[in-house]
């Protein structure tokens, strides 16, 4: 039987929206920005793996982990968000991909509003970012099992573009390329759910 969500109370506005605030404004093409930081040189680092944020084969030491299966569970769903999500954004939609597969709640309504703000710029996307997740905290004796993780979100290969004339949107040269992301997850049933995700202002 699939539970209903619990209630998130937060009313913070630094939400999942701010992926694509973050990359598209200097503090404003779209509403909020996770940019600034004039002495971040996140640019000349690296980029992980896109697919770093899937679990990783099984080891000894995590088959000694009772929550292994489901900290791999709770994983593989967000990365699965994150795929369906790069899908919407570069055709602007939600619709045709599997994102409310895997969202919900504020995670789901938020891109959904993103989604539109973009949609009347004409603004999409090509590539997606890539991550490195680790799961915190793992509750699963609640009525409602719940999850939090921290994502190290790199956006350096997720590139905003015009949809007419294929253009790039200009971006801030100072902006935030890899930073840190928390989220929740819950179990409806037997489906895990990314139901918030909070972009912070710190580099990693």
């Amino acid at each position: 039987m699939t539970h209903a969500p619990r209630h998130t109370t937060r009313t913070t506005a630094v939400r999942i929206r701010t992926y694509a605030s973050a990359l598209l404004t200097a503090c404003g093409i779209v509403a909020f920005t996770a940019c600034s930081n004039s002495d971040d040189s996140a640019d000349d680092r690296p980029s992980p793996a896109p697919s770093s944020s899937k679990p990783a084969p099984a080891t000894s030491s995590a088959s000694a982990d009772p929550q292994a299966a489901e900290k791999a569970a709770v994983l593989d769903v967000y990365s699965r968000f994150w795929e369906e999500q790069a899908k919407a954004y570069a055709k602007g939609d939600t619709k045709g991909t599997a994102f409310s597969q895997y969202a919900a709640a504020v995670a789901l309504s938020s891109t959904e509003d993103d989604l539109k703000d973009l949609r009347s710029k004409g603004i999409v996307t090509t590539g997606a970012p890539a991550h490195e997740t680790t799961v915190d905290t793992l509750e699963t004796d609640k009525k409602v099992p719940h999850a939090q993780l921290t994502d190290c979100l790199d956006s350096a290969n997720w590139k905003f573009q015009y949809r007419d004339s294929g253009k790039p949107v200009p971006m801030p040269k100072d902006r935030l390329i890899r930073y840190v992301t928390r989220i929740e997850a819950e179990k409806w049933g037997k489906q895990w759910k990314i139901i918030d995700v909070t972009p912070q202002q710190n580099r990693c």
